[in-house]
């Protein structure tokens, strides 16, 4: 199993951004991925293989109304580009809970083989 605590991600609606005709990853998106990126390369991972589960507890940075699931997209394709797995296709089960807020906010990932 392979246990994480990350920064809390972007909101789907500020992680996309159109440029003309194209669709772009945000600034803070990006900012994002890299911080996972560097988390993950500290901890020396290794793309987990096969079906997984993923289990999130989400500590919002502040009491601000989020909606839960505008989260996931974000945070589990930085996962991916961390090479906590090779694709988010892998994830066959995906938990999530909205916690209490923290200061700055944060995720806790729990990354196992699915039973």
């Amino acid at each position: 199993m392979l246990e994480l605590e990350l920064p809390y991600p972007p909101s789907i609606n500020h992680y996309w951004r159109r440029v003309g005709p194209r669709t772009l990853i945000s600034r803070e998106g990006r900012r994002f991925r890299q911080r996972v990126m560097a988390i993950l390369a500290a901890l020396h991972i290794r793309p987990l293989v096969g079906d997984l589960a993923v289990e999130v507890e989400a500590f919002p940075p502040d009491r601000r109304r989020r909606d839960i699931d505008n989260i996931q997209k974000a945070l589990l394709d930085a996962l991916e580009h961390g090479g906590a797995y090779a694709d988010d296709s892998q994830i066959v089960r995906l938990t999530i809970e909205k916690c209490d807020p923290v200061a700055g906010g944060k995720t806790l990932v729990r990354i196992r083989k699915a039973e």
